[in-house]
Parts: C-alpha cells; sequence; structure tokens
C-alpha cells in the first residue's frame, strides 16, 4: 500500500438523482455551511425545469437549517434519522468512488487531488446507467 505522511484535503459535495441517471457536486477546500450553499446552488441549477428536488441530507452540520444554510426554490431538504447511512444514496457512491477511483493513490499537490476528485466524478456522470445502479433503491422509492 502507498504510504505519504504529509496531508492535505479536499471535499468532494455531490448528489445524484437516480430517475434522471444524473449528478451534480462542486469541490471544495473545507466543509461548511457556505460550501454547502454553494452545492445547493449547484444542485437547483441541475434540477429539471418545472421540477422539484428532494435532497437527502444525514446530520452533518453543514446540511443544518439552522438560518445560515440559503435552500433554493425547487430544493426541499429531507433529514434522515441519526445512524441511517443505509437511508443515503450517496453512501454508496462515495463508497464506490473511494473503492473505485480514490484509493491507494498519493497526489503531489492539493491542485492534484482536486483532479482526481474531478476525474472520479465525472467518469460517475458519464453514465447514467452507473448512477442509477448505485443510487436506485426500490424499497425506498417515494411515488407522487
Amino acid at each position: 500500500m502507498v504510504r505519504d505522511v504529509r496531508h492535505d484535503s479536499a471535499y468532494l459535495f455531490g448528489a445524484i438523482c437516480p430517475g434522471r441517471g444524473v449528478g451534480a457536486a462542486i469541490i471544495m477546500p473545507a466543509v461548511s455551511t457556505e460550501a454547502m450553499n454553494q452545492h445547493l446552488k449547484e444542485i437547483s441549477t441541475q434540477v429539471a425545469a418545472r421540477a422539484h428536488a428532494i435532497l437527502i441530507c444525514d446530520g452533518a452540520g453543514w446540511h443544518q437549517t439552522g438560518g445560515a444554510l440559503v435552500v433554493p426554490d425547487n430544493i426541499t431538504l429531507l433529514p434522515l434519522p441519526a445512524y441511517s447511512p443505509e437511508l443515503n444514496p450517496m453512501e454508496n457512491v462515495w463508497e464506490y468512488l473511494r473503492a473505485n477511483k480514490l484509493c491507494s493513490l498519493v497526489w503531489d499537490s492539493y491542485d492534484a487531488i482536486v483532479a482526481a476528485c474531478k476525474a472520479a466524478w465525472d467518469f460517475l456522470i458519464h453514465d447514467p446507467e452507473r448512477i442509477r445502479s448505485i443510487g436506485y433503491r426500490p424499497w425506498a422509492c417515494v411515488k407522487v
């Protein structure tokens, strides 16, 4: 296994729509409410015309609506119960990307980390069937 003692991080904020086989993401240097606001803006641009997105969120601090989170009009946040990652399809996406695109690697710079995150996300979103297969759970579907 490759090992390196340097440390730098980038954070990939992502969301998918298994029904449409699409996704939206941004890469940020830190996790924060402001980063989440930027992510919500990006998701909002990807919601189909005259549609409304339900965004599943876990209990992360930057997912909380306590005043500073700006949720666009075409998105509603659906908070999950505590300790229920199996209900969040993005957990499968992160596991897939870590296992297949972002594991056992050492990058030389922050820019290289960002490039690797972008390449991993691009790999995912250029394959709608992969998004559907990873994100769709028939037992957790809401029919309207």
